[in-house]
């Protein structure tokens, strides 16, 4: 599944949000300019605005009003990434060293504050306070979706429960909020705007569960990053989790010793061949299609448009994509 042809009916659009993008972006701060410049140069997928504008097409017309929501989440979004980066302290990010690589952790969470505070200030200079309240609810969810996941690793305590308790609060509380406020910007039907939600929802979830099978299968010059980083983290995530609990107690005793020593390549690659030859990735593969399913029910009542057909299909480049 090609993305082009997911976004081919918001082309014009997305052409229009990057323009206004960049604009919001800069300061007159010097060094702020130069970091976003070199941002600017590791240009996304925009799966985000592109979510904003699908979902605002599928329920009324893109306005003014979209723009500004699509503006928000992406600010909102590479915020998140940067201040990830630093928690994490990962030194890369796709492709290119991250900023708290170069500019250090301090100058990092400043740059990540300053976009989130851009995307606060546009909703209130255009009086989308719905949109704050939704943006407001996405960040809270994040940041403890965050925690408890520090939390679950410094306990060694993380169960199928909690890890969709994590996920649900960091990926797709976001995912959801684009598709909510593309909604809520074409409409005032509240429960139009409920069921875009829990498309999104649903969406994020499987997003983040391709994202955790691509550390098991992905191919590192494609994702920008090597195989098995969830492994050298410690992070334990759905493929993993499974297998360890339908292996014998011994074996898997090892393993998490393993995850939890500072692994060396062929410790990582041990753990891959675990969770392959313990139905790990198979598992976790049709759990991300059933999330799948369910995000679809969302909107399959909404009349046939280029914009559902759209969404459809970017459940299935979900399920496909490679990085």
């Amino acid at each position: 599944m090609n993305l082009n042809e997911i976004i081919q009916h918001v082309k014009e659009e997305l052409i229009e949000f990057e323009r206004s993008f960049k604009r919001t972006m800069f300061s007159k701060v010097k060094l702020l300019n130069i970091i976003v410049h070199y941002i600017l140069r590791q240009k996304g997928k925009r799966i985000r605005p592109t979510l904003v504008f699908l979902s605002a097409k599928l329920v009324g017309d893109i306005n003014e009003s979209t723009f500004h929501a699509a503006t928000l989440v992406e600010l909102l979004h590479t915020a998140t990434l940067i201040h990830d980066d630093v928690v994490d302290e990962s030194d890369m990010r796709r492709g290119f060293p991250s900023l708290n690589a170069i500019w250090g952790n301090k100058v990092a969470v400043l740059v990540g504050d300053f976009f989130l505070a851009q995307g606060l200030l546009l909703s209130l200079k255009n009086k989308e306070y719905k949109f704050l309240h939704i943006t407001s609810e996405a960040v809270r969810r994040m940041s403890e979706g965050e925690l408890l996941e520090i939390q679950s690793a410094r306990g060694n305590s993380i169960d199928e429960e909690i890890y969709f308790r994590i996920i649900s609060d960091k990926t797709a509380s976001l995912i959801s909020t684009c598709c909510e406020l593309g909604a809520v910007s074409a409409t005032d039907d509240e429960s139009v705007a409920y069921k875009l939600k829990n498309f999104g929802e649903n969406l994020g979830i499987a997003f983040q569960l391709r994202d955790d099978l691509l550390d098991y299968m992905g191919d590192s010059n494609i994702t920008g990053k090597p195989v098995g980083s969830d492994i050298r983290e410690g992070k334990i995530t759905l493929p993993l989790i499974y297998a360890l609990k339908n292996t014998p107690g011994k074996e898997a005793r090892r393993v998490i010793k393993i995850i939890k020593n500072n692994p060396k390549i062929k410790d990582i690659y041990f753990v891959i061949d675990f969770v392959k030859a313990y139905g790990g990735i198979d598992y976790t593969l049709k759990v991300a299609e059933d999330y799948l399913e369910r995000a679809k029910q969302f909107i399959v009542d909404f009349s046939e448009s280029p914009a559902k057909e759209s969404l459809i299909k970017l459940t299935n480049f979900v399920l496909e994509r490679v990085s």
